[in-house]
């Protein structure tokens, strides 16, 4: 992908048409791609002056299948009835932004609703998401967990938390991916899933002490581990520090920009912060740089208002 500044993005961000073509050329490096049936063969429709019924810009039509689409068909942006400029400014707001943007900042910056605002700011994390199908991490890999929201006085290993508080379960790769899960509660069995299914058995795994972990020598190439409770956070190689990294950057968005994420709303909060460490640690890019992987990743992905408002997706 070619290296662009955010001079040359905000062409971009001027009026929907410009916004349109950009992202054809993200979608579609190579020419239009038929939705409908992958076919190449596609052609852009062009309105006759005579016509009673003009086309609407963007549009194509296949010659293979004659089914007619625009860019915006088997993406998040599918029947958005907001101006595509709108929604790539939203995407480099939320990819700029360390820890997150608020969908009540948004609302303010695009002049769009709070309920737009919201919506579009859970479709750009879920094209955000990752695959879960990713291949395994190797090298050295740290795993530690943390809790986020409410406020109470439940226990959580130990220690006062909320009622409304949910763990959160990190698994981190040195100098790579960090994969994030919400988790209903912090135990050896949760625990080893959540390795086994994101760790090579070649690797080194550091964690804490949390008595979750015991056993993991067996299942991997070493099982480290520091003891927080005699204040030790690093011993040469062996730590958690990135983890702990993570989470702060985690909490402050969460406690900070968002206030309040429902539980069942976590997961994809969760796939933001990822990818955004994600593509600042493992691929080092830019903020608009990761804007263009984030409008990628917008493809295949549907998310209706109705599905998420009933926190089914």
């Amino acid at each position: 992908m070619d290296a662009i500044n955010l001079n040359d993005l905000a062409q971009h961000f001027s009026d929907a048409e410009a916004a349109r073509q950009f992202l054809e050329a993200q979608r579609w490096p190579k020419g239009p791609v038929c939705p409908h049936c992958d076919s190449k063969e596609a052609y852009k429709l062009t309105p006759r002056a005579d016509s009673k019924k003009p086309v609407r810009p963007g549009v194509y039509k296949c010659a293979k299948c004659r089914e007619q689409f625009t860019v915006t068909v088997g993406t998040i942006f599918e029947d958005s009835h907001i101006p595509l400029n709108k929604w790539l400014l939203a995407f480099h707001l939320l990819c700029a932004s360390k820890k997150g943007m608020s969908a009540h900042q948004l609302h303010r910056m695009l002049g769009v609703s709070y309920k737009s605002a919201w919506f579009m700011a859970h479709r750009i994390r879920y094209a955000m998401s990752q695959p879960s199908f990713k291949a395994k991490m190797q090298g050295v890999v740290e795993c530690d967990e943390t809790y986020v929201g409410g406020k109470g006085k439940t226990q959580f290993r130990g220690r006062a938390t909320g009622a409304t508080r949910t763990a959160v379960v990190s698994v981190i790769q040195r100098g790579g991916e960090a994969r994030s899960y919400p988790v209903t509660r912090v135990t050896a069995e949760n625990l080893r899933g959540i390795l086994k299914k994101n760790v090579e058995r070649s690797a080194h795994v550091c964690t804490d002490q949390f008595s979750g972990y015991i056993g993991l020598d067996s299942r991997f190439a070493s099982h480290q581990t520091v003891n927080h409770s005699e204040g030790e956070y690093s011993r040469g190689w062996v730590h958690v520090n990135n983890a702990e990294g993570f989470f702060a950057t985690l909490k402050r968005g969460i406690h900070g920009v968002y206030h309040h994420v429902g539980q069942h709303h976590l997961h994809r909060y969760l796939g933001e912060f990822d990818f955004r460490y994600n593509t600042r640690v493992k691929l080092g890019v830019n903020d608009v740089e990761r804007e263009a992987f984030a409008v990628q990743g917008a493809k295949g992905k549907r998310l209706t208002y109705q599905t998420i408002d009933r926190a089914e997706a």
